[in-house]
């Protein structure tokens, strides 16, 4: 079918057919254009629109292409796109009636239809993913309760923590991206079909049927915004990048954490590589990868905000260059996803190393100043003061934090307000104590084993809800 024949004279040059061909990445499509142009004709039958025993050959035409798969279409530059293509494969078929298929709809309300019909089920899949990836870390989480490690602030000992309160932060930072994710559903969840080129039609249509049968739950109500609107794909892959983000910081601590330098974690060799040149080597290949390819959709992102940033209503063929930067954004968070949810269970915990850190460098000093103001009565910048100098001094005399004691810090408190603390040796053991620490944090969100536990249960039944869905 030559499109061109009525109003254009002459081909288009192959060059400018390539050019504008949107063939390569509409595969993609394919089956979503085919369940289309089966809704629309069997709308169009029941409507009275169209003979229904044209309607009949058209559907069954489509369902046998349906069964022969995209390889039974003709996919040159010529064709311009699917819906060409897929329309050219019923005219061979059943002749001109097929040109009844495309009674009372644009390529503009098809492509859009086609492109959210699609999008729907990626996104299904990546929250799946993520909910997995969850599970998985939570299992993690459930043996290293009571494995204590140091957690980081600027990447400087800061506090005592555990390994499973760290890897929580994980999980809900994935809870969020997952919910952002089907937050975006929502705004693809809705069917452009029936606004044609720009306006509707004059044929008397049934939209919400079309609806009804291609699973949308809302029709979209303005026809000139639902055939040039791609802020769904805008949306999507946002909340894509942001995973994407989260996802390469798990992987920049994992690097990290693997060096000689901290030793917390080992990564595993199916996840690392050697050198070419220095047989020694460990390296954290596939992490590094996975950091990189986050930058890819964020580039991705904002390709596609500077295509839309300036386009006037309604359709633009500009739209078609923002589909291909849409897949290359799904199918590297998917792979992303991926990976990472073999990798990060593949990790050993160096638990040795770990509580070793966690008891350096005063990393437990908050709570001593906590103490201070429990017992003593005190303000915190008082206690903070005295802490602060302490550090400093033990420090500068090269004194350990086992060696802290009640004469110690009374000397400090002396030179800072002037007089001693008299703060017994058990107190001081206690608050400078790693696991001591840990355990006092027991408000909702803290370290401790305890609240560590709630927020798992909190997670699984978060998952439980999402699953039975």
């Amino acid at each position: 079918m030559n499109l061109r024949s009525g109003r254009l004279k002459g081909k288009m040059s192959n060059e400018a057919a390539s050019f504008t061909s949107s063939l390569e990445f509409d595969k993609r499509i394919f089956n979503a254009d085919v369940e289309l142009n089966i809704a629309h004709t069997t709308m169009l039958a029941k409507k009275e629109i169209i003979d229904s025993k044209i309607a009949d050959k058209i559907i069954n035409s489509l369902k046998e292409l349906k069964k022969e798969g995209i390889e039974a279409l003709k996919l040159d530059p010529s064709v311009e796109d699917i819906h060409m293509a897929v329309e050219n494969y019923v005219t061979s078929k059943i002749g001109d009636d097929a040109g009844f298929m495309h009674t009372a709809k644009s390529r503009n309300d098809q492509v859009a239809t086609d492109l959210r019909l699609i999008l729907k089920e990626e996104i299904k899949i990546i929250g799946k993913s993520i909910l997995n990836f969850i599970q998985k870390i939570i299992n993690m989480a459930d043996e290293h309760k009571e494995t204590v490690f140091i957690g980081y602030t600027h990447l400087q000992h800061a506090q005592p923590t555990t390994f499973a309160h760290h890897l929580l932060a994980y999980a809900h930072a994935l809870k969020r991206d997952y919910e952002r994710l089907m937050d975006a559903y929502k705004r693809v969840d809705m069917n452009p079909l029936g606004s044609a080129a720009m306006t509707t039609t004059s044929f008397n249509i049934d939209r919400e049927m079309t609806t009804e049968i291609l699973g949308f739950s809302q029709i979209m109500e303005n026809s000139m915004d639902a055939v040039s609107s791609r802020d769904f794909i805008a949306e999507t892959v946002f909340t894509l990048t942001m995973l994407a983000s989260n996802l390469s910081k798990i992987c920049e601590e994992l690097i990290i954490w693997s060096t000689f330098e901290f030793r917390v974690v080992e990564i595993g060799y199916e996840y690392s590589s050697t050198s070419s040149i220095m047989p020694q080597k460990k390296n954290p290949d596939v992490a590094e990868i996975a950091r990189a390819k986050s930058a890819i959709l964020t580039g991705e992102l904002m390709t596609i905000l500077t295509i839309l940033k300036a386009l006037p209503y309604s359709y633009n063929r500009d739209l078609q260059e923002v589909t291909p930067h849409l897949w290359n954004s799904v199918d590297n968070a998917k792979e992303m996803l991926s990976i990472m949810q073999g990798m990060l269970p593949a990790i050993e915990v160096n638990k040795e190393r770990a509580a070793e850190l966690a008891k350096s460098n005063f990393a437990t000093a908050t709570e001593l100043a906590d103490i201070l103001v429990r017992e003593k009565n005190m303000p915190f910048r008082t206690a903070h003061k005295i802490v602060g100098r302490m550090v400093t001094e033990a420090l500068e005399n090269d004194v350990s934090l086992q060696d802290i004691d009640s004469i110690f810090l009374d000397n400090v408190a002396q030179e800072v307000m002037g007089k001693p603390l008299n703060l017994n040796d058990k107190l001081i053991k206690k608050a400078l104590d790693p696991y001591q620490n840990i355990k006092s944090r027991t408000v909702i969100g803290g370290s401790s084993p305890e609240a560590v536990k709630k927020a798992i249960l909190n997670l699984k039944s978060f998952l439980d809800y999402e699953n039975k869905k």
